[in-house]
């Protein structure tokens, strides 16, 4: 199971690499669970990652404006990024976010085939009138993404676990492998939570709370010592 670490800014990022991350996760907390950050934030942390890890980019908590999200991908795709995430936050229904996820891979794929493209739903999609997240791995599918991902919308204390439980979690992530692609959550997710993630097969773990001394997201700072906890940790399952 591969460490996903989200840093906000170059400091955060030297800490992720530094701990051990397998994916360094350029993401801006303040414009929600999948901020969007600066081209060139993602540009440098590029430049001061190793060549081995993968650079994430996450476009944002998106609209269901197609166009407006396949411009934002090429934009992290040039800044940098090899792993497109996007974020379907205002796509209601599974017409919706497969029409924002084909045109977004169109448009990654013309461009470099092997970026990895990833359609991102909410466990807690109820809460902002969203896609249901148990469609997010037949959305991918048949947009023809690369990885199906689960996410927390509203960042208020409750974590992944409060919405969905670990047998859905399981179908999930076997519904998603049937269809050969790869499996990430996140959402608050804590150390202790860890094993139980890979147990149900998940590809990727993405966490930035975790990675932070005071287990704040928002106020906290990345710091390799806690990095490099939680990589050992999935290194130990």
């Amino acid at each position: 199971m591969l460490l996903l670490v989200s840093p906000i800014n170059h400091e955060e990022a030297i800490e992720s690499i530094k701990g051990g991350a397998d994916i360094v996760d350029v993401k801006n907390p303040k414009e929600g669970s999948l901020g969007a950050n600066f081209p060139w934030v993602i540009k440098d942390i590029r430049s001061i990652t190793p060549n081995d890890k993968l650079v994430s980019a996450t476009l944002g908590d998106v609209p269901y404006k197609p166009g407006t999200v396949s411009l934002a991908a090429m934009g992290a795709q040039t800044s940098g990024a090899d792993y497109i995430k996007v974020g379907l936050y205002g796509t209601k229904n599974y017409e919706e976010a497969c029409e924002v996820m084909t045109n977004v891979v169109k448009t990654i794929k013309s461009q470099n085939s092997d970026n990895i493209v990833v359609a991102a739903g909410y466990a807690d999609a109820h809460r902002i009138d969203s896609v249901s997240p148990l469609e997010i791995p037949k959305i991918a599918k048949d947009s023809a993404c690369d990885l199906a991902m689960l996410d927390t919308a509203i960042k208020d204390g409750k974590s992944l676990f409060d919405y969905l439980s670990l047998k859905d979690l399981e179908k999930f992530s076997k519904e998603s492998h049937n269809y050969g692609l790869k499996v990430a959550f996140a959402g608050s997710i804590k150390k202790d939570q860890l094993k139980d993630l890979n147990d149900i097969d998940c590809d990727v773990v993405g966490v930035r709370g975790a990675a932070c001394i005071d287990g704040d997201r928002n106020t906290g700072k990345i710091h390799h010592s806690a990095v490099k906890e939680l990589k050992e940790l999935c290194n130990s399952f």
